[in-house]
């Protein structure tokens, strides 16, 4: 049997840009999956758990027990000594051990799309500079060119608060998420819908339509490809060939069954939660165990509330205890399971939205924007858990002890992923943009 060379994505490029999808594409597509999967070893990855509107850190990981901003929620112990956590999150509180509250965020931004923007690029908009968002950021530098799947896959994101703060920037096209899922459908808690939501469409040929036959089109979209970016080359062009080439090795590709669900023990998808949070996170630990190194699950609701989430300006409560109730079986599931299969130490895990929410709470029972002093969480590789950073007032108001800015975040997880974060990217105009700023101070008690 004659055995074909392996193919790397720079060989698909080539190959692609010079009219070689007239050949078949069944036979070397599998050869290149061949080859990926020869070489492929599982990296570090990050899993962003977003929590759209902004969560109330005096409602989970900072409350103030005995004042009259502490709210109607009680604390409770957790697995760390001197560390205790809403009573609405007790299977996240027994992992404590893996987990760093950071309760001393300190931004300015409480506007949505602003402080959504800072965040997740770790900047506010400057002029014609492009910001990346965070999960393009990290997967350009922990991700390889020739995977199976997206380097960067964002599950579910809600996206109208910033659009701007959701894109791979001056990156380009190539480090855009995959995006799984849409956060404006209205997905009940208990409904039966969910894997719906999280299906990847036209991954599959369409009906009638054979192999031979879809040779056949790509062989004419080469051409056309080939004969349009030798008259205009340049970034659009290979990016748009880039972007197909990719596409069609996924369809053909083994790895692609990571986004089958019903693969998974009916039991474990029980503790994760039947509902779109809960199944985002089984899927995104099948992507992380399948190489992925960026995966972000967004929560933007319960019930018939799915957009606005933790914004919560009436009845906070009410609605965050749903939104707990969603959250820690399904964060509990994901450490737990990541552990149990070997992958949580080299898995990060940040929790987190785009500010806090007001100790003080309003006449309509709710808390409002406050990015003065709030709490994000860091987990699991390249954590060192069981303990927490910073100190905010008795009230709540203010840090006292260790204020954590957006780039000191940035910074952090770089140290935590292996990760030199002076390193620097071209921005689109030609201003060079580091990972994190040097003026940042990652937490080094616990990152590294």
């Amino acid at each position: 049997m004659t055995q074909r060379p392996a193919l790397s994505r720079r060989d698909l490029l080539k190959l692609s840009a010079c009219g070689a999808f007239g050949s078949s594409m069944s036979r070397w597509l599998p050869a290149l999956a061949n080859e990926t999967s020869r070489t492929s070893l599982r990296g570090r990855s990050v899993i962003l758990l977003w929590m759209t509107g902004g969560p109330p850190q005096t409602d989970t990981f900072d409350m103030k027990p005995g004042h009259e901003n502490g709210g109607q929620f009680k604390p409770i112990d957790s697995s760390v000594p001197g560390i205790q956590v809403c009573e609405h999150l007790p299977q996240v509180a027994k992992l404590m051990q893996h987990c760093v509250p950071v309760r001393s965020m300190s931004t300015k931004e409480g506007d949505h799309t602003r402080a959504t923007y800072l965040m997740r690029t770790g900047n506010l908009p400057q002029g014609p500079i492009d910001f990346p968002t965070m999960g393009s950021l990290f997967s350009k530098e922990l991700g390889r060119d020739n995977s199976d799947l997206p380097n960067f896959v964002a599950i579910a994101p809600y996206t109208q608060f910033s659009p701007a703060a959701y894109g791979p920037g001056f990156l380009g096209p190539k480090f855009a998420p995959l995006v799984v899922g849409d956060a404006n459908r209205v997905i009940n808690a208990t409904g039966a819908n969910y894997d719906q939501s999280l299906a990847v469409k036209n991954l599959t040929l369409s009906q009638g339509l054979n192999v031979e036959r879809a040779d056949a089109r790509l062989s004419l979209l080469g051409d056309l490809e080939s004969d349009f970016a030798s008259l205009r080359p340049g970034l659009p062009s290979e990016s748009h060939q880039s972007a197909y080439a990719a596409a069609v090795r996924m369809m053909r590709s083994e790895a692609v069954k990571a986004f089958n669900l019903e693969d998974e023990d009916a039991t474990l998808r029980d503790a994760y939660g039947r509902n779109q949070f809960g199944q985002a996170c089984l899927l995104a630990r099948r992507l992380v165990e399948r190489g992925v190194p960026f995966v972000e699950v967004s929560l933007n609701g319960v019930g018939n509330n799915q957009t606005f989430a933790w914004d919560t300006h009436q009845d906070n409560f009410k609605s965050v205890k749903s939104l707990l109730g969603v959250l820690d079986p399904a964060w509990a599931t994901l450490m737990t399971d990541l552990k149990d299969r070997g992958m949580l130490e080299s898995t990060t895990i940040i929790w987190m939205g785009e500010f806090g929410r007001t100790p003080k709470i309003n006449p309509q029972t709710g808390r409002d924007h406050f990015p003065n002093a709030w709490s994000s969480v860091m987990c699991g590789g390249g954590i060192k858990g069981g303990q927490f950073v910073g100190k905010t007032s008795a009230d709540g108001m203010k840090v006292d002890d260790r204020p954590v800015s957006v780039q000191d975040l940035f910074a952090t997880l770089c140290k935590a992923v292996g990760l030199d974060s002076m390193k620097q990217n071209v921005s689109n105009v030609g201003r060079p943009i580091r990972l994190a700023d040097p003026s940042a101070k990652p937490i080094n008690e616990i990152a590294g």
